[in-house]
């Protein structure tokens, strides 16, 4: 009797706290790809699509909540509990700019064209920096006036070229026209919202609130939202980029990872980390799932367990 090969991680180790987040750049030129995480460590880190270490990005004085990279994979923002957000140069590790905030920054995102930078946090604001002009002052996205969000904004993500969504503590997800810095539409979770990440092959919002998790159209363009309700409360979620047939998720609750198909039923719990998962995410090419814990270890695991790919070459079937 035969068994399916067992999903055995790979263990990409340097950080010395929490892993708080997670993020894959696109697909590159040359077809391979990079992973950035943030560490409560206060130094985020770079990695080759192998999980292999490139580099850590030094200066922030505090954890580091969120990091994202560009499109071409040139150039990191990081947002930290030091008050700053930090533009980086990714080939020479040196920063480029630091944006001062008036309280911890949770959460960033780069445009498309790299030309400016969005970021959120415990100010309840969301900022549009230019970073053509990094000496000049932030513009605010708020409605009427006030805040962006009435409790902490825990994810921003730019979609398409003058879009940008913000996900708040107030169980609110806001799209915003960024160039009127204006209100277009939103959409109401009856708990706090804990994660929202773009899945841009796929073009939709995945959003974690309470036990649910939801797949939101990136864009409002009336179609619906594709909504489910967990038997836990998910930390962080992420659908395969490319077959769209399973989502991924961590959970605060235990120290798993969960495999789910798009109906919601549980297909494989993954067991590996020490510590609660706080972030997970899907490679863009699929072939690989990313998780990052209070144990503050990253793992990568196979969508395809057995598969040469990687650094799993020549290790198939766990041999």
């Amino acid at each position: 009797m035969s068994f399916p090969p067992k999903a055995i991680p790979l263990v990409a180790p340097g950080h010395t706290r929490p892993v708080t987040h997670l993020s894959f750049s696109p697909l590159l030129d040359d077809g391979a790809y990079l992973l950035v995480s943030s560490c409560k460590d206060g130094n985020p880190m770079l990695r080759e699509w192998t999980g292999d270490w490139i580099g850590t990005f030094l200066g922030h004085k505090g954890a580091v909540w969120s990091t994202k990279l560009s499109l071409d994979g040139s150039r990191a923002a990081t947002g930290s509990a030091d008050f700053t957000a930090k533009v980086w140069d990714t080939y020479s590790g040196s920063p480029l700019h630091s944006f001062p905030h008036n309280h911890i920054v949770r959460t960033v995102a780069m445009s498309p064209s790299s030309s400016h930078l969005l970021t959120g946090g415990q100010e309840k604001k969301v900022r549009k920096f230019d970073l053509t002009r990094p000496d000049a002052d932030a513009d605010f996205l708020s409605e009427h006036g006030t805040s962006a969000h009435e409790g902490t904004v825990k994810s921003v993500v730019w979609v398409g070229e003058h879009t940008g969504v913000s996900a708040g503590e107030d169980g609110l997800l806001k799209w915003w026209d960024l160039r009127s810095h204006q209100l277009t539409t939103s959409v109401t979770f009856p708990n706090p919202i804990t994660s929202m990440e773009l899945s841009a092959q796929t073009r939709r919002l995945v959003v974690t609130s309470g036990k649910t998790v939801a797949f939101i159209p990136a864009l409002p363009t009336g179609a619906p939202a594709h909504t489910l309700s967990l038997p836990y409360s998910p930390s962080s979620a992420s659908v395969h980029p490319t077959l769209q047939d399973r989502f991924v998720t961590g959970n605060l609750a235990d120290e798993w990872v969960r495999v789910h198909d798009m109906n919601g039923e549980e297909k494989d719990v993954l067991k590996g980390h020490h510590g609660p998962v706080h972030c997970v995410e899907f490679s863009p090419d699929g072939e690989v799932f990313a998780s990052g814990s209070e144990d503050g270890t990253i793992r990568l695991w196979q969508t395809t367990p057995g598969k040469p790919y990687g650094l799993w070459q020549g290790h198939v079937n766990g041999g």
